[in-house]
């Protein structure tokens, strides 16, 4: 698992006026919790911030927040974005410990698709059901991302979340809480009109 390093800085100012000269400067409030350390308020460059936001790892790696070489290992748990600005607001960071189970939400990445019977196919629609997964495990054990083969995918072919080839030590909660929750990830299908097409003559039309 690489190391992804975001340098922060202690933040002594509260309030909302403090945090809109903050964000005048080029900085980002931002609050670190959890473990058995009290809350901390920080702050980040937004420039260098912005360009990590951009990276698929940002929102499901660990984190190695670096305060003046200090460093807490964490996980981005909220980021509010400015509605229509090309602006961060705030960010909530929770620490992380190396012998605690954590959850978190990790991306699907989907491998191989055009290359499946189902992508072959015309008129043959492949929906991602899910684009994320939230999986349980070691912090040491957190993927960045959970690979989806569809190399295999016939038409007609689902993808289930017990379907899903996991990394060693992760485990996916929702699957112990019964087959309801058993929930599709892929779904391959004829389009409408190809199914319309398929369809016995004369069905639909008036008695």
């Amino acid at each position: 698992m690489a190391n992804h390093v975001i340098n922060v800085e202690r933040r002594e100012d509260e309030g909302k006026g403090a945090s809109r000269r903050l964000r005048r400067a080029g900085k980002v409030p931002a609050i670190v919790y959890g473990g058995e350390l009290p809350p901390v308020s920080i702050q980040l460059d937004h420039e260098k911030l912005w360009l990590a936001q951009q990276n698929e790892w940002f929102y499901s790696s660990i984190l190695d927040l670096s305060l003046n070489g200090d460093i807490q290992k964490v996980l981005l748990r909220d980021l509010q974005r400015h509605p229509y600005k090309q602006q961060i607001l705030h960010l909530d960071f929770q620490r992380v410990s190396d012998d605690q189970v954590l959850r978190a939400a990790v991306p699907l990445r989907f491998v191989n698709e055009a290359k499946s019977p189902a992508g072959k196919t015309a008129g043959v629609v492949i929906m991602h059901e899910l684009t994320e997964v939230t999986v349980a495990c070691l912090p040491k054990d957190l993927p960045e991302a959970v690979e989806v083969d569809l190399s295999d995918l016939p038409v007609g072919g689902v993808v289930h979340l017990s379907d899903l080839k996991l990394p060693t030590g992760v485990e996916i909660p929702a699957l112990a809480l019964g087959p309801d929750h058993d929930v599709a990830v892929v779904v391959a299908k004829a389009a409408q009109g190809e199914a319309d097409e398929a369809a016995p003559a004369g069905e639909g039309e008036a008695q």
